[in-house]
Order: C-alpha cells, then structure tokens, then sequence
C-alpha cells in the first residue's frame, strides 16, 4: 500500500474502531441481583469440600467455591425463562459450569491440582443448584 495512503487513513481507522468499542456499548452490563447468594452458598460449599478432600487451605478453596458461584450465576442469568417466568435450571449445566470455573480458578491462584479444582467447583454448582430451586 502507498505510504501516502498508509498514512492518511490508518489513523482516522484507528480512531474510529476506538470511538465505536469505546462510547457505543450495545448493552450496559448489570449482574443479576442474587449473585451475592449464590457467591456465597459457592464459598461456603468450596470450604466444606476442600476439608473433606484435604486439599488446599479453607480461603483457597472458598475462593475457588465462590468463582464457581458466580459462573453458575452468569450461566443461569443468560438462560431463558419458561412460560412462568422460572428459569430453567439443569443440574448437569450448574455442575458442569462449576467444575470448569473451578479449574479455571484454581489455575490463577496457582493450585496445582485440578481434579481437585474441579471437584470443589462442581460441588458449589450442584449447592447452588439444591439449594436455589
């Protein structure tokens, strides 16, 4: 491409990709108004389960727990409602989301056990999925 033309259209293309990601969002973002419950029930479940497991501290596993409450919270928001207005929940999809976020969470605060991680965030998702039916 011509240098000439490098350099007249390149900035205003860059300008205008920022101006359309930056100031026209196409939905404000907005969390569900039970995420604090459901972090919670994850944290407590992910406690619990680590003292049983024997693996990891009570605040890593909590952690872990209450990443995996917050990934199942997303995973229901984003589901659709049936004709009562409930949301349909399924318990494989809560477990599951748990199971991967518990992975995913136990890889950034440097766990180095996965299968663990995975046990402690499928166990949040199936608390949450009992105990907020």
């Amino acid at each position: 491409m011509n240098q000439f033309l490098k350099r007249t259209f390149l900035p205003s293309l860059i300008a205008t990709s920022l101006f359309s990601a930056t100031l026209l969002p196409a939905k404000p973002a907005a969390a569900d108004e039970k995420i604090l419950r459901d972090v919670g029930i994850g944290a407590a479940a992910g406690a619990v389960t680590g003292a049983i497991t024997g693996r990891g501290s009570v605040l890593t596993n909590a952690v872990n727990g209450a990443a995996a409450g917050a990934a199942v919270n997303g995973a229901n928001g984003i589901r659709s409602t049936s004709i009562r207005g409930r949301k349909n929940r399924n318990v494989v999809q809560d477990i599951g989301v748990g199971a991967g976020a518990g992975v995913v969470s136990g890889a950034v605060t440097n766990r180095r056990h996965t299968g663990s991680n995975a046990i402690t965030g499928a166990a949040a998702g199936a608390a949450i999925h009992l105990l907020t039916k």
